[in-house]
């Protein structure tokens, strides 16, 4: 076990929670060659939390290579739940709390080791917040302004927080507090992660290389649809649920995906639809072929595609849904795993800030490490 990892032992086996996620055929990791060789591989990455847990954006776009990696990466795999980015949209406390643990699970269900992976809470490192500051001050307002979290809100007509607008800035705390390398975003995320390189190298070119700028490894997955045909998303409300307990309310979510106005027998074209765009992430290619030739020649309807994407979902993710009951049956376990995850990212920040306060400035004060 890595750095004495003392996390409580449940009777939930770890063959069950490595098979989540051992690849059939693990591959190499080759670290590019822009890395500078003074700091350690490390992927630094996170969700955040909510209480109708991980969608199949989320595990789709984040979640699988996340797990890929744990074993087939070089170096330490660290995993945030994004709770203060949270705060930025939720005002509900309860759903923090709840959406906090959901995802944990959804997490562990999905196939996180914590033997390999480091699973945490954001809130239970303070230290982020401090170093968010830091890096705020050296950041341009300008280049804030141009986030895409920030301009979307500002767009619809909203009045955004400081949180919100702040976004980039924590999210380069989360990713530099570590110090971390390797950053596995999706697609909505591949901006804000170029501000953090931003923010990287304008720190050490103030005071010396303090920061690796971290790569972006850019997830090989498309960007997925959410039921209205628009990226998938929980503030867009059009999300499909990886973990689902009412079979009927997921049967009446996918029979509401949006497809275009089309008789039966008339063929319509597969690329352009979101039932079959679907269907290609949890499909057999066999099946993914039918489905594609049927939509073209007009000899499948979108109710019967529906109907398909529909079993195809149930069957895909049937194996997570037991891992994801069984782990949920000792939630002492789940607790042990992010205590622990906590400490050692605690530990890992204060020391960067030990670095960063000296660079900038400030005094060695130090928090009590838990």
């Amino acid at each position: 076990m890595r750095d004495g990892f003392r996390v409580h032992r449940s009777r939930i086996s770890a063959k069950t929670i490595r098979a989540a996620a051992m690849p059939t055929e693990a591959k190499p990791v080759v670290i590019p060659e822009e890395l500078e060789p003074l700091f350690p591989a490390r992927v630094v990455s996170g969700v955040q939390p909510s209480p109708a847990g991980i969608h199949l954006g989320n595990y789709f776009g984040a979640v699988v290579t996340h797990m890929r990696l744990q074993h087939e990466y070089p170096g330490d795999s660290f995993y945030l739940i994004a709770d203060y980015h949270a705060l930025t949209m939720e005002r509900d406390a309860d759903a923090i709390r709840a959406g906090t643990t959901c995802l944990a699970l959804d997490y562990m269900a999905a196939g996180l080791d914590p033997d390999k992976s480091t699973l945490y809470r954001q809130s239970d490192v303070p230290q982020i917040c401090e170093l968010m500051w830091l890096l705020a001050c050296i950041t341009r307002k300008t280049r804030l302004d141009r986030a895409h979290a920030y301009q979307t809100a500002t767009a619809r007509g909203e009045l955004p927080s400081a949180g919100l607008f702040l976004y980039p800035a924590l999210m380069a705390a989360d990713i530099l507090a570590l110090r971390g390398t390797d950053v596995p975003v999706g697609h909505d995320q591949q901006q804000h992660l170029e501000i953090a390189r931003e923010i990287a190298r304008g720190f050490n070119g103030l005071w010396g290389s303090v920061f690796p700028v971290p790569y972006l490894r850019a997830t090989t997955t498309p960007l997925v649809l959410g039921i209205d045909g628009q990226k998938m998303s929980k503030s867009y409300h059009n999300t499909l649920p990886v973990f689902w307990d009412d079979s009927e309310a997921f049967e009446a979510r996918v029979s509401h995906i949006v497809t275009e106005s089309a008789a039966l027998g008339e063929p319509t074209d597969p690329e352009r639809s979101t039932v079959f765009s679907l269907y290609q992430l949890v499909a057999a290619p066999d099946a993914i072929s039918e489905m594609r030739g049927g939509l073209a020649d007009g000899s499948l309807g979108f109710a019967e595609a529906k109907r398909l994407l529909l079993h195809a979902l149930v069957r895909h993710f049937a194996p997570l849904h037991e891992r994801r009951r069984e782990l949920a049956s000792d939630g002492e376990y789940i607790a042990d795993v992010l205590r622990e995850g906590a400490r050692r990212v605690r530990e890992e920040a204060e020391a960067t800030l030990d670095i960063v306060r000296d660079r900038v400035g400030l005094s060695q004060y130090r928090r009590r490490l838990l």
